[in-house]
């Protein structure tokens, strides 16, 4: 549980590239102009939320947000097939 507090403590230090934003936006099929809101949103109510080595997981039932540990840069989103 320390883990998840950790990210959900930077939670305004969550960012990503316009690239990124992009990947995101694409990943998710979303029109939302504002992918790092989105993106807090989710993890924010996210079910699970585990570090694995460098980045951060957060499964939200629908998605997968990937983010940097040391950055808090978000790389990258994945829809989950099944949800989890």
């Amino acid at each position: 549980m320390k883990e998840k507090n950790d990210l959900l403590l930077n939670i305004d230090n969550i960012h990503t590239t316009p690239m990124g934003a992009e990947r995101i936006r694409r990943n998710l099929k979303l029109s939302a102009v504002d992918v790092v809101a989105y993106c807090k949103q989710q993890i924010q109510g996210a079910g699970e939320i585990i570090r694995k080595g460098k980045n951060w997981y957060a499964y939200t039932g629908s998605a997968i947000i990937t983010v940097n540990a040391h950055s808090f840069t978000i790389i990258t989103a994945h829809l989950q097939p099944n949800g989890k």
